[in-house]
């Protein structure tokens, strides 16, 4: 299977419809903390190393979401701009998940170097937020 790719707006209609799916924010707790998608269940897929502060991939990411999901889950994974999400949904793609997209934009928006709004997320969609 691939990875299929939505935008937040697509989300947002695909979360209020069919009340089986689950959106997976897969950004640090306090990113997740400061504001998230109403419903969101948290599960890092990167965390800081406690030696040398860099972010480094969970390595018991793919054991949790196996523990919370059942692999034909229909699944719509997110983080701050669609970097770290793609990354998730690759790994669940390649651990036989079936139903796996990416929320492109995530939930702040992606930027170019410039800082420019190249996919608009969440925030910038106003659609609702959860603290």
């Amino acid at each position: 299977m691939s990875v299929k790719q939505t935008d937040p707006l697509q989300t947002n209609d695909v979360l209020q419809k069919d009340k089986t799916a689950a959106y997976v924010d897969v950004r640090t707790v306090p990113e997740f903390q400061a504001g998230h998608v109403p419903g969101a269940a948290n599960i890092p897929v990167m965390i800081p190393d406690p030696s040398s502060g860099r972010m480094t991939p969970n390595p018991n990411f793919v054991q949790a979401m196996e523990a919370a999901y059942p692999k034909d889950k229909k699944l719509i994974l997110g983080c701050q701009a669609g970097g770290r999400s793609q990354y998730a949904a690759d790994l669940l793609d390649k651990a036989g998940y079936s139903d796996v997209s990416n929320m492109q934009g995530g939930f702040g928006g992606a930027k170019d170097p410039m800082g420019r709004v190249v996919a608009p997320g969440w925030l910038q969609c106003n659609l609702p937020v959860e603290m």
